[in-house]
This record gives C-alpha cells, sequence and structure tokens, in this order.
C-alpha cells in the first residue's frame, strides 16, 4: 500500500503506472498477478479517449471475440460484431473492477525526474509528489494530433483533426475535404458521404486489406498466417496506413466505391496557396499499391487453405476489382477550395507522441522513446502501448496485454535482483 508517511507529503509507492487505458490495466493485471505493489494514475476517467476524444458511431476495427483481454470477454456484443466506442470504454471500467486495478483518477502527472545518487523517480503530480523505483509510460500513441502547417488558420475554413469530429451536424453547410484516408479518414468521409454531404478524399499511400475473406475475418487470417507477431515493419512500409474498417457491420475499404456513389478522390495535399489546394499526381500509384497489398493477401490466405486442406469456402468474386473511376484516370491536381464549396477540412493525420513530463535522458533525436521491448535504457522506465512495441499487435488491446506481462516479468527481476543480499563470506557452519 501506498505510504503516505507525513514526511515532505511525498506518497511512495513501487510501481507507478501513468495512464489508465488499455495499456495502464493490462499493466496493472499483470503486476497484481506477480504481487506487486503499484498505483495507475489516469488524469481523466479510464478509458477517457474512447470515450470523449473519439467520433460518436466509431467501432473497433477488430470482432468482439479478439480485440479484448483474455480474462473477459465482452458481455452485451456478439462476438463477430464490432464493438461500439463506448461498449469498449465500459468494458475496460469492468475489467479494472474485476482485477480490482488501484486506479486513481483526475491526477495529471506533470514531471517525472530521477533521483540523484539513488535509484527510482520523483514524480510532481496535481495531488502532490510521489516516489517510485519502477515508473510504466502506459499513455499510448494518440497523445497529439497532428496538423501540417498547410492551410493558415485565418483562410476561412472550418478545420478540425479526426480527434475533434463527432458527427456530419457538427459541420457547417458546404463540401468537405478529407485529408488522410487511413482507418479514421476512410471512415469519416464514408459517414460524410451517408449524410449527403459532398465529399472529396486526399489519398495517401496505404494498405488496404480485406475486411474478410473465405468466412475469416481479416484479423484471423493475420493470426494464422503469422502477421501479428512480426517484429519489424516491412521495409518501406514503416509509417504505411491501414485502411480498415468495422463500421456499419465490417466492410472491405473500397476507394472506387466511394467514387461511385459521388465522393471525388485526390492524392497527397502538398500546398495551399491563395484559396487553391495542390495534390501530388500520385493518387493512381497510391490506389494501386492499396489494391496489390489486398490481393496478397487473398494469395497468401489461399496458399494457406491449399497447404493445410482448410475446408473454407473459395470467394472468387473477391478478385474482381472495378475499372479506376474517372478522378483516378483525371486526377485533380488543383482545387479552388470556395468554388469547390469546400467549407470545412478534417485532417486525419495521425498523432505524434507527447512525453515532455518525462524529464529523462530516453528520446532520440525526433523524441521518440528509446526502448527495447519496453524496457528502455534507463533503470526503472518502462513503455507500453506504442505500436511496434515488440510485434506488430503491440498497440492493440490484445498485443498490448501480452507485452504488459513482458514488462512486468522485467520489473519482477530487477526486484528480485535487488533483494538479493549475500551470506557474510568466510563463515562456517558452527563457527
Amino acid at each position: 500500500m501506498p505510504d503516505r508517511g507525513a514526511e515532505m507529503s511525498i506518497e511512495r509507492v513501487e510501481t507507478l503506472v501513468v495512464g489508465a487505458g488499455q495499456a495502464g490495466i493490462a499493466m496493472s493485471e499483470h503486476l497484481s498477478k506477480s504481487g506487486m505493489p503499484h498505483l495507475v494514475l489516469e488524469r481523466h476517467r479510464i478509458a477517457e479517449r474512447w470515450r470523449s476524444e473519439r467520433w460518436d458511431s466509431l467501432v473497433a476495427n477488430g470482432p468482439a471475440w479478439h480485440d479484448r483481454f483474455p480474462g473477459m470477454e465482452f458481455s452485451d456484443t456478439d462476438p463477430d460484431a464490432f464493438a461500439q466506442k463506448e461498449k469498449v470504454a465500459d468494458y475496460f471500467v469492468a475489467y479494472a473492477e474485476m482485477i480490482a486495478a488501484p486506479i486513481r483518477c483526475g491526477v495529471e502527472v506533470k514531471s517525472v525526474r530521477s533521483h540523484v545518487g539513488r535509484p527510482g523517480f520523483h514524480v510532481e503530480t496535481s495531488e502532490g509528489v510521489i516516489e517510485t523505483a519502477y515508473l510504466v509510460a502506459a499513455t499510448g500513441p494518440f497523445q497529439r494530433p497532428v496538423i501540417p502547417a498547410v492551410v493558415p488558420e485565418d483562410a476561412g475554413l472550418f478545420q478540425i483533426h479526426s480527434n475533434a469530429y463527432r458527427n456530419p451536424a457538427q459541420l457547417p453547410e458546404g463540401a468537405v475535404l478529407v485529408i488522410g484516408a487511413g482507418s479514421s479518414g476512410a471512415q469519416i468521409a464514408d459517414e460524410l458521404l451517408r449524410a449527403g454531404k459532398r465529399v472529396f478524399l486526399s489519398v495517401g499511400p496505404h494498405d488496404r486489406p480485406p475486411r474478410g475473406y473465405r468466412g475469416r475475418d481479416f484479423v484471423w487470417w493475420l493470426g494464422v498466417l503469422g502477421k501479428w507477431d512480426a517484429e519489424t515493419p516491412p521495409q518501406g512500409k514503416e509509417h504505411v496506413t491501414i485502411a480498415v474498417s468495422g463500421a456499419y457491420g465490417g466492410r472491405t475499404v473500397d476507394f472506387r466505391r466511394f467514387a461511385e456513389r459521388g465522393m471525388t478522390l485526390v492524392g497527397r495535399a502538398e500546398r495551399f496557396e491563395d484559396g487553391v489546394m495542390s495534390f501530388a499526381p500520385d493518387l493512381a500509384d497510391n490506389i494501386a499499391q492499396g489494391d496489390a497489398n489486398y490481393l496478397s493477401v487473398l494469395d497468401e490466405a489461399d496458399a494457406f487453405v491449399a497447404r493445410n486442406g482448410l475446408d473454407l469456402p473459395e470467394e472468387l468474386d473477391a478478385r474482381n476489382i472495378g475499372p479506376d473511376p474517372h478522378c483516378v484516370t483525371d486526377p485533380v491536381l488543383e482545387l479552388n477550395l470556395a468554388k469547390a464549396g469546400i467549407a470545412s477540412i478534417i485532417w486525419a493525420t495521425g498523432f505524434a507522441v507527447d512525453y515532455s513530463w518525462l524529464k529523462l535522458d530516453t528520446f532520440d533525436e525526433k523524441g521518440r522513446p528509446k526502448h527495447r521491448r519496453g524496457v528502455s535504457a534507463v533503470p526503472g522506465l518502462y513503455f507500453l502501448g506504442l505500436p511496434w512495441l515488440s510485434r506488430r499487435g503491440s498497440s492493440f488491446i490484445w498485443g498490448v496485454w501480452h507485452d504488459a506481462k513482458h514488462v512486468a516479468d522485467h520489473i519482477s527481476m530487477q526486484r528480485g535482483y535487488l533483494a538479493y543480499h549475500p551470506c557474510a563470506r568466510g563463515k562456517t557452519k558452527g563457527s
């Protein structure tokens, strides 16, 4: 239990976990199983980002049988369905209660510094000082929304990041330009189109896997093909986005069908000047790259079925890729936003980490944490919940659970070394 001794009003806890999202809760479970005292601090509510930093209709990108922790199933969601965001947040609240996680909400960590001349860390929070021997930064990868400095704020356009988008009614009258065609951008653009908005979608390089194939979901294929366990991304694809969706029951993202329904596809947004947005002439190549990724998954799946003699129904139609729409064969390279009636821009351009509160020498020149499977070079400091922490699945719900076990085991091992005291030398029995 935390020591709330009166001296200097400092609270002491052996292991401090920062963040009570999926990473922090997984960390708490494994620490408890190992009998290690700890405290989890959360500046808002448990799994807050699922509730207040995502759009209203968001669902999990993987089916409920897969996107969960091993210890508990979703109680009110069909295993093959995609859980709504509120149900995902409720799931983590219930899981935290089930494992009796020692979570303290409404406490923000202001700064963390190493002790001088002794191990451990000095942690300043909004409710006082905590000293801890081990600290796990479990704040995840979605910390600071990234909006490229392309369109100035005074351009007369309504501009928001995807994390601030809630629903179509939030936007002013007029067309919408969505920049970024990963999972968030594709789903938001689709929702706006269904709501009757005129939509322009800027499509960059991406992977576009099938939602399902031969009666199995995409996540199942990644599992049996060993893709989740890949330790490093394929060369040249370290930052490629993935266009996959669980919306509307789970469907393969198909940009050609978006165009057939009235959406205008454009290439990567490059610059904005005098009201005109310029786009790279890369749309056809980006669409073709997504197709190649899609077909490669089908090829590997078919080979796996043949090799293992599985009785999974063929899907010959899955390989039918329609013709390129006019906006791909004759791409728009410049667009006067006012003349096109565009009143809003939604930037689905991802996030950056923000570890400004960690005053420790453990980051590279780009501000990324230096670690090996979550274990940093600073003794006692750990990271959890980051993409590719140990494998492709690390930032996913089930993947972070397995990474947390590795981190907990490492902390337990270090505790064991520090608790060791050698017997006095030179003494013999009976002396």
